[in-house]
């Protein structure tokens, strides 16, 4: 009898990551006990909290959580401690490369203003990756329930720092609010400076939404996505523009989107052709990290080890990481592949 090979071995890269949904636990209550901040019980005692997106309360009481969890952050060195952590915890899962998401605007009052707190962001990854070995590259986000207007401050902003850390340009929060083609001008600036057009999209809405994202946003890569599984069309356009998708698989079922992992459909999404990298989403909310996406999949959908790798590819190639990273990435995956999996004694 042989085990499955270690999936915290296989390389791979981390492509959707949320800034403070990195924070470890330990960490977000031994910031909050420094400063006196009082935590609700879903993210003491009850954690990982149960949490469901189903309607707008449910999606808001989402967002309250992590919006408090970001009010521990009060320093610059809390700032360089949560990219450190975030950076040990995916060396430890495999990561060979982590495109980590962030909002400056959520930021930027407490720490100097967006432009000092992506300064300070891009500074931590560097720290980071001088520590661990990991490169880490940032993804802009703006706010969907922001004014159109904010969205294109933040384009322009990332698009000073495109050859400074900076390569992607992204669209979060609940994606059935606001209108999103209204954020074609943001996306317009991003796609000029070189920018990767990575919006969130089809998780909460279905492939109509996923249509807008591609016709007025451009997206080239999608955060999660997961919904075209229900267009076959829809897929059949993703996988001929070689759109890759982000798919979180653990925190669409936390959220509701699926009522198990086994219902995730990365099976249908693989047999189109389409481009997956599996990423852990918000881990402080949701419990599991990197490596764990890829254990539920297997698990859930008893895939062997070649498709993993096969996972572990895509996740290289959808990323914005230079040439030799992915090359070594690539060449270790295959030696992952090619080593006899671990014997059990019976």
């Amino acid at each position: 009898m042989t085990e499955p090979r270690d999936l915290r071995r296989l390389p791979k890269a981390h492509l959707h990551l949320h800034f403070t949904g990195s924070m470890r636990h330990a960490t977000l209550l031994e910031l909050a006990e420094r400063d006196g901040i009082a935590l609700p019980d879903l993210l003491v005692s009850e954690w990982p909290p149960r949490l469901s997106a189903a309607d707008e309360k449910g999606w808001f009481r989402f967002q309250r959580l992590y919006d408090i969890a970001r009010s521990v952050l009060r320093t610059p060195d809390d700032v360089r401690r949560l990219v450190r952590e975030a950076a040990e915890d995916d060396v430890a899962d495999g990561s060979r490369w982590l495109e980590i998401q962030v909002d400056p605007s959520g930021y930027g009052a407490r720490f100097g203003g967006i432009t000092a707190f992506t300064d300070l962001v891009l500074d931590a990854t560097r720290e980071a990756t001088a520590l661990t070995g990991l490169p880490i590259a940032v993804v802009i986000a703006a706010n969907r329930t922001r004014h159109p207007l904010d969205a294109r401050t933040l384009a322009r902003l990332a698009a000073q720092y495109a050859d400074r850390g900076v390569v992607g340009f992204g669209l979060s929060n609940d994606e059935r609010r606001g209108r999103t083609e209204e954020f074609a001008g943001a996306f317009a600036i991003a796609e000029r400076a070189g920018l990767l057009l990575a919006p969130h999209g089809g998780e909460l809405r279905g492939p109509d939404h996923i249509r807008t994202c591609l016709d007025y946003l451009g997206a080239q890569r999608l955060g999660h996505g997961v919904r075209a599984a229900e267009d076959p069309a829809l897929l059949d356009r993703l996988a001929e523009a070689g759109v890759a998708l982000e798919v979180c698989p653990v925190s669409n079922v936390a959220l509701g989107v699926y009522s198990d992992l086994t219902s995730v459909p990365l099976p249908t999404l693989l047999e189109a052709g389409l481009t997956v990298a599996l990423g852990a989403d918000d881990p402080l909310l949701f419990g599991s990290r990197l490596a764990g996406q890829y254990a539920t999949m297997r698990a859930a959908h008893d895939l062997s080890d070649g498709a993993m790798a096969d996972l572990a590819r895509m996740s290289l190639r959808a990323s914005r990481a230079p040439a030799e990273v992915r090359a070594a990435a690539e060449s270790d995956i295959d030696a992952w592949l090619a080593a006899p999996p671990t014997r059990v004694p019976g």
